[in-house]
């Protein structure tokens, strides 16, 4: 059974009387351990898609299925704890809070587990070893690269473990160099850690850091790369909350 299941999904705004129409019957699986990315021009419904998937969104019509649990139906509470427990996004702009240091940003997600500080501190801390910032731990986003402050936002989705990693144009805002460094760390935590990571992109040379590529225009999907990899070795696995890659790290090396 794929990780995520993608049935034949609808998604219609309306702008006083008028539908717009994003996602067309849209049909997708993805693989436990995958990384995919997809790609498309704007207004084709990639971010759309990543918000359904994350359950930041509902569809207007069509399932929605990840891990078994059928997430397009759920009500708002549930839904809130089922996002909080496994999905880890990264935003194109990091949305760090500026007056909270690294650590406490990555610690932001531990709070709604039933981790106590002393253990959220540890997950927190280890998910900056992870992405190599432990020495920047106490800094403030203002005094941080913007590539260092994408890794904080990455420390961040990683900490809870979730079941997926979705990321939003993760370089889009970087220089190349910096990029780069996501890009390699991305894809050390879908090799080492065997996480699953589903990324938008507009960068050609982004996507083929992925397993597979798919396209999307006017809300359908018109093309698909290479199939999924199967995770390594060294796939942390879900743990409970809180216990999350950062918990795994060790075991991975």
């Amino acid at each position: 059974m794929p990780l995520v299941e993608v049935r034949d999904v609808r998604k219609v705004y309306r702008r006083d009387t008028v539908e717009v129409p994003v996602l067309d019957g849209l049909n997708l699986d993805i693989e436990q351990g995958e990384f995919l990315a997809l790609m498309g021009p704007s207004g084709s419904g990639k971010s759309t898609l990543l918000n359904l998937l994350a359950g930041l969104d509902s569809p207007t019509s069509g399932s929605i299925r990840v891990g078994g649990e059928e997430i397009s139906s759920m009500k708002p509470k549930r839904l809130a704890a089922w996002r909080a427990r496994h999905v880890g996004f990264v935003f194109q702009m990091y949305n760090l809070i500026p007056v909270l240091t690294a650590l406490q940003n990555v610690e932001l997600p531990l709070l709604l587990t039933p981790l106590n500080k002393k253990q959220r501190r540890e997950h927190a801390e280890t998910a900056l070893r992870i992405v190599g910032l432990e020495e920047r731990m106490h800094h403030f986003p203002r005094q941080l690269s913007g590539g260092q402050e994408q890794r904080v936002a990455i420390a961040r989705a990683i900490v809870t473990d979730p079941t997926l990693i979705l990321a939003d144009e993760p370089t889009g805002d970087l220089d190349a160099k910096s990029a780069e460094e996501i890009l390699d760390l991305l894809g050390r935590l879908n090799a080492e850690y065997g996480k699953t990571i589903v990324m938008v992109t507009h960068d050609p040379h982004a996507a083929e850091r992925a397993g597979r590529t798919l396209h999307l225009e006017k809300g359908v999907l018109v093309g698909d790369g290479a199939r999924p990899v199967a995770a390594g070795a060294g796939a942390v696995s879900g743990a409970g909350a809180g216990a999350g890659a950062a918990g795994g790290e060790e075991g991975a090396r």
